[in-house]
């Protein structure tokens, strides 16, 4: 039995909890795989029901975030499913508006300029009220899935969409959101705060909603080199771990496995690992055996092909797997790229690769 504000909540039995245990740093049969941006515009089924319709909007529709988190799974035999969202969510709640331009991507129409536009900002603990949509959204693929595999929550982490709310969309450098830091650090610092504090309840939300693990995207790591994230990113991110989990554990929930992802962030993976996270995802910029040695035994590590890899023939992607699965070792260890899906992939290489982690993960653990 879980709990949801509704009062207690039974979900199917869970089948398959391989990505959890692997998470958990617990000896499994197999690697686990699945794939950021999964649920994507890469299959064709998923441009059939989005195509006539506005991004947020199918946001908004628990029935729609449902069935596009389902559909991979239709076709693949992944180990988690992840719910289909956005992280710019959680600005909106806070009364940014935001629209999804075709060919452009997320646009803010008033980003923040001013240190006085903080003040248009709601009440972060208003925020988890304003993404019930969300919750409702796992709560109906978790019943869906029918303990087929676990399901994963997100949200993007403080700096990340602090620089989408100063920037106004996405930027190559960040120049806007980096002045910030260095002529406002206070502001920023502000800002920051109050999107931790709306992070934190929307993450034990997705948890009391029937998420079974979270991952925290830090997506614009790289913009930053290790002095400003260790002001500006870390601190945010390691107290998001811990205020979730004092808050799970407050309303009387099991922990979930909580994930880090900083992208291009490979000069922080020591502290990353420090960090409250139970695994750090990376990017495909880093060697396995080189960020084993700087996070240590103690993390499981989740990555990193390059998703450019599954251009590649099936036979080359075999291979590639291989080499990344000898890189990583087998426990202690969950297989994805080392970013999201790209829209013109082929739905057949997204096939060979996850069949090639569990071929070639059960060989290894036999040899």
């Amino acid at each position: 039995m879980e709990a949801n504000g509704k009062g207690p909540q039974s979900f199917p039995e869970l089948k398959n909890d391989t990505f959890l245990r692997a998470a958990w740093g617990e000896e499994t049969d197999y690697t686990p795989v699945w794939c950021m941006r999964q649920a994507g515009r890469y299959l064709p089924e998923f441009r059939k029901t989005r195509a006539a319709q506005d991004f947020f909007s199918t946001c908004r529709s628990p029935e729609a975030c449902c069935e596009l988190t389902l559909q991979p799974l239709r076709r693949f035999p992944l180990d988690a499913a992840i719910i289909f969202s956005d992280i710019l969510v959680v600005p909106q709640a806070l009364g940014m508006e935001v629209t999804m331009i075709p060919g452009k991507g997320p646009t803010f129409p008033e980003p923040l300029r001013e240190e006085r536009d903080l003040e248009r900002l709601r009440d972060p603990a208003a925020v988890a009220s304003e993404l019930g949509y969300v919750f409702q959204a796992i709560t109906l693929t978790r019943q869906q899935l029918a303990g087929r595999v676990p399901l994963i929550g997100f949200a993007g982490a403080p700096w990340t969409l602090m620089t989408y709310m100063i920037e106004g969309g996405s930027s190559s450098t960040m120049a806007q959101a980096k002045r910030w830091l260095y002529q406002r650090p206070q502001a920023s610092h502000q800002l920051l705060r109050i999107l931790t504090d709306a992070l934190v309840p929307y993450l034990i939300g997705q948890v009391v909603a029937g998420a079974q693990a979270l991952q925290l995207f830090e997506s614009h790591a790289g913009h930053l080199g290790p002095q400003l994230f260790n002001m500006f990113a870390l601190p945010y991110i390691r107290d998001v771990a811990k205020r979730v989990k004092a808050g799970l554990q407050e309303a009387g929930l099991a922990p979930v496995p909580m994930i880090i992802f900083a992208k291009d962030g490979h000069f922080a993976l020591e502290e990353l690992a420090q960090s409250g996270y139970e695994v750090i995802g990376l990017d495909w910029t880093v060697a396995p055996k080189k960020a084993r040695e700087l996070v240590g035994k103690t993390v499981t590590l989740q990555g990193n092909l390059d998703p450019c890899a599954l251009y590649a023939s099936e036979e080359e992607i075999s291979q590639l797997v291989q080499q990344m699965l000898d890189d990583f070792g087998p426990q202690r260890y969950i297989a994805n790229l080392g970013h999201g899906l790209y829209p013109d992939m082929d739905p057949e290489h997204v096939g060979a690769f996850v069949n090639a982690v569990h071929r070639y993960s059960r060989l290894l653990r036999k040899n």
